[in-house]
């Protein structure tokens, strides 16, 4: 089991969050097809790689 401090523990609830918030708003703005990026980047506050999914239009 990892060690988990309150930054990590906040960091993780947070992009857990926003992976279930994003799809339905992104459903809904139909005005232009989306592109999604998946960016990886080195977070230090959790000492891992993590991945960022973005929605551009």
């Amino acid at each position: 089991m990892t060690k988990l401090n309150r930054r990590a523990f906040l960091a993780s609830a947070a992009a857990a969050a926003s992976v279930r918030a994003l799809p339905p708003v992104a459903a809904a703005i139909k005005t232009k097809p989306a592109r999604r990026i998946l960016e990886l980047v080195y977070d230090k506050s959790i000492g891992a790689m993590r991945a960022i999914d973005r929605v551009v239009y």
